[in-house]
């Protein structure tokens, strides 16, 4: 089993706490972003912007011995929380384990319905950028 289906399952618990309540998901999305490391201000540069996103939303990642580590930021609340979201479950992983991850929790979680269309949009080109920095061999 992919290791970070493992990780999705206590994603999925966490947000089960909240049952309907979408303020307080949001409010733990949040928390998750005020959690996330700062990126240094050497990649918060149009090179790093993940494109889609109407938010700034800047990622980076490494990759060593197999294993890609991510670091991200963004200018908007919402937007850092639902990358700090992904990051914890992609982040320390190996690559090949990424590219095959579905990111279904998203709709386990039942965030994708409940965003605008263009926090939507951001949130594919969040996860195709993951998986594209996943597959890079750099």
């Amino acid at each position: 089993m992919n290791p970070i289906k493992k990780i999705e399952e206590e994603i999925i618990d966490e947000f089960s706490v909240f049952g309907d309540d979408w303020e307080a998901k949001y409010n733990y999305i949040i928390e998750l972003g005020k959690e996330l490391a700062p990126i240094s201000e050497q990649y918060k540069k149009d090179e790093y912007l993940i494109k889609g996103c109407q938010s700034r939303v800047w990622l980076k990642a490494e990759r060593k011995n197999g294993i890609v580590e991510f670091m991200a930021d963004s200018d908007a609340l919402i937007p850092k929380g639902i990358i700090a979201l992904l990051l914890k479950l992609v982040n320390h992983q190996k690559a090949e384990d990424i590219q095959q991850y579905d990111f279904d929790v998203i709709n386990k979680i039942g965030l994708q319905q409940h965003l605008s269309p263009t926090r939507a949009n951001g949130l594919v080109s969040m996860i195709n950028t993951i998986k594209a920095l996943a597959s890079n061999k750099t």
